[in-house]
């Protein structure tokens, strides 16, 4: 660790810039990141906020080191909470600063670039800055392989069909912004997923001014990276919760994509077991109790991933989540039964039955096993 970032860094009359790093599992990061900070924001009164989903790897432990001999260093340890954009908003709304920039904790943010984006911000010529690999003197060269900068542009298109900003890298999570904006947009944020900047640009009540500042992203040096499948399956919830206008809960959303899963699952086997000679109410039995398997599983990763159980915990869940949802399982049956006999078709009748145990199943997921 450099004597920089060991220096204890007087903040009289407090910070003027918060720097927000939500990390998990980011333990070797954190000094680098403290020096980083100290040459990059040399002259400026700042502060971090490194806000840690409670990592197995000591990653609190390391800042709270730091933070006994630097007091432009904090650390909120969240318990029972996971996600970027809520430890986001937590960080954020525990400033007093006037300016909050936001950062990954894995190194991979040019940290040279920060004081551009907050001097952007300080300007009063945008509301929001934005560290931005896709304008002339950026670059993504950073992104692991194929399949990561595959995600990125595809994330990247789709956003930019719904922003009503002109935003080259609606996907970046490198940016500034002014607290007062933060606070008046904090309200209607959904918190979930990793896209902070996205939802923040989607829930402000009007356009915010942007402007992009280019940057680099480079390769990770310590640490795994978070971006996998399900991370884009909750920024496409994301979007959805966006274009539904806050109507519909995004857990909801997240929910029933899950669940038409488990629809298809449920024909599927169903089917099968037709197939092979089953009447049909052990056919629709039979696909209905491995539909409510694969959705629990499901819901553990993707809809419920920040209070995600585990071990005990999850067979636990797993065996209430089917005990209490057995009564949507016979409404299930139930009703698919009855509409078979008044001769509706097949597949209707097992759609039927299907949508309402995604209901109810919603309804004692976010009540009684996930405890929303």
């Amino acid at each position: 660790m450099s004597d920089a970032a060991a220096s204890p860094g007087a903040v009289c009359g407090g910070p003027d810039i918060s720097v927000i790093i939500p990390c998990y599992n980011e333990v070797r990061n954190i000094a680098p990141l403290v020096a980083a900070l100290d040459r990059a924001l040399a002259g400026r009164r700042w502060e971090v906020v490194f806000v840690d989903d409670n990592s197995p790897d000591g990653t609190t432990h390391a800042v709270r080191q730091l933070a006994q001999k630097d007091a432009r260093v904090r650390g909120l340890c969240r318990v029972g909470r996971r996600g970027l954009s809520s430890a986001v908003i937590e960080g954020a709304l525990s400033s007093s600063a006037q300016i909050i920039a936001v950062m990954d904790g894995d190194l991979q943010h040019d940290d040279t670039r920060l004081g551009a984006l907050i001097d952007a911000v300080q300007s009063g010529g945008c509301d929001v800055a934005v560290g931005s690999r896709h304008v002339e003197g950026g670059s993504n060269a950073g992104l692991a392989n194929a399949w990561r900068h595959a995600l990125s542009d595809g994330g990247i298109k789709l956003a930019q069909m719904v922003l009503p900003v002109r935003l080259s890298d609606p996907m970046s999570g490198f940016f500034a912004l002014r607290q007062d904006v933060f606070e008046a947009v904090a309200p209607r944020l959904s918190g979930t997923g990793f896209k902070i900047l996205l939802d923040i640009l989607l829930s402000s009540p009007k356009p915010l001014r942007v402007r992009e500042v280019p940057c680099g992203f480079r390769a990770r040096v310590a640490g795994e990276s978070k971006l996998d499948a399900l991370v884009m399956l909750q920024f496409l919830a994301l979007m959805l919760d966006k274009l539904c206008r806050g109507w519909l809960p995004l857990r909801f959303v997240a929910f029933c994509l899950v669940g038409s899963i488990g629809v298809g699952v449920n024909l599927a086997v169903m089917q099968s077991i037709r197939s092979m000679g089953g009447d049909f109410p052990v056919a629709q039995g039979g696909g209905t109790v491995v539909a409510m398997i694969l959705n629990f599983v499901l819901d553990n990763n993707i809809t419920y991933r920040d209070k995600r159980l585990r071990g005990m915990r999850f067979m636990g869940g797993l065996l209430a989540f089917m005990l209490v949802c057995s009564i949507g399982a016979v409404a299930n049956v139930g009703v698919a039964q009855m509409l078979f006999q008044a001769h509706e078709g097949l597949t209707q009748a097992s759609v039927a039955g299907a949508i309402l145990a995604v209901v109810w199943n919603y309804a004692v997921s976010s009540t009684l096993i996930w405890r929303v």
